[in-house]
C-alpha cells in the first residue's frame, strides 16, 4: 500500500528542516515525529507521536520506556520500540566515545563522575576497566566491559584484567563496577577480588589506582 501524499509530503517537510537547522525550531512531538518516520513507514505517524508523549511526558521518558510500554501505544508496532533502543544506545555510545577522548582521571571527583555516567543507570552489573597512561589520560579505546553479570553479580578474573592491560601498555588501571541494588558498601568478594587485582599487578608494574563501585546514579564508593 503506497504511503498517502499528504503524509509523504509531512515526512519529507520534517526531513528538510531538519537538514536546514537541526532540532532548532521543532516542537518536541516533532522530534518524536521525526524518529518514528525512520521506523514506520508509508503511515502517518503525527498521531502516534503525540500519543507517546501524553502517555510518557517527554522524549528522554520515551526513549528509556521499556519495549513492553511502547508497544501499548496504539499505532506504534513491534518495530518502533527496538528502532527506538537502537536509536538510544548508538547517541550513548556516540557520548561516550567523546567523553573518553583525552579525558583525564587524575582526581576522585573526576573518577566519580565518569563512572556513574557510564554505570549509575544499568540495571544489571558489569564490570569495566579504564586503562590510563602514567599521566592518569585514558587511552584510545581506553574503556573495556570485561564481565556482564545478573543482577547480583559479575565474575571477574584477575588474568582477563592484566592481559587486557598489557596489550594496551597501560601503566594505571582503575576498576569498577556497579550495584544496581543501591547499596554501594563493598561486599567481601569485592574486596577480595580487588586485593587479587592489585597482587597480580604488582610484578608487573602496573598501578591499580582505584576500585570504585556505583551504587544508582548518585552514590559512589572507592574501596
Amino acid at each position: 500500500m503506497a504511503e498517502p501524499s499528504s503524509s509523504a509530503g509531512h515526512r519529507g517537510r520534517l526531513r528538510k528542516r531538519f537538514e536546514r537547522t537541526g532540532f532548532t525550531g521543532f516542537a518536541e512531538h516533532e522530534v518524536v515525529e521525526l524518529l518514528l518516520t525512520l521506523c514506520i513507514p508509508r503511515r502517518d505517524v503525527k498521531e502516534p507521536a503525540k500519543a507517546l508523549l501524553r502517555r510518557f511526558g517527554s522524549l528522554k521518558s520515551i526513549l528509556e520506556a521499556r519495549p513492553v510500554e511502547l508497544r501499548e501505544v496504539q499505532g506504534i508496532g513491534q518495530v518502533a520500540p527496538v528502532a527506538l533502543r537502537i536509536i538510544r544506545e548508538a547517541a550513548n555510545l556516540y557520548l561516550q566515545q567523546i567523553a573518553e577522548e583525552g579525558v583525564m582521571l587524575n582526581s576522585t571527583d573526576r573518577l566519580e563522575k565518569f563512572w556513574r555516567s557510564r554505570l549509575g543507570e544499568l540495571k544489571h552489573e558489569v564490570f569495566e576497566v579504564a586503562y590510563l597512561n602514567r599521566r592518569y589520560q585514558l587511552l584510545k579505546d581506553g574503556v573495556e566491559r570485561l564481565e556482564e553479570g545478573t543482577i547480583d553479580r559479575a565474575y571477574v578474573y584477575p588474568r582477563k584484567v592484566m592481559e587486557a592491560a598489557l596489550r594496551r601498555s597501560s601503566s594505571v588501571i582503575v576498576l569498577a563496577h556497579n550495584h544496581p541494588s543501591g547499596r554501594a558498601r563493598p561486599s567481601e568478594e569485592d574486596r577480595v577480588l580487588t586485593d587479587a587485582l592489585i597482587q597480580a599487578a604488582e610484578p608487573l608494574q602496573i598501578q591499580i589506582l582505584d576500585h570504585i563501585i556505583v551504587a544508582g546514579a548518585i552514590g559512589a564508593v572507592f574501596l
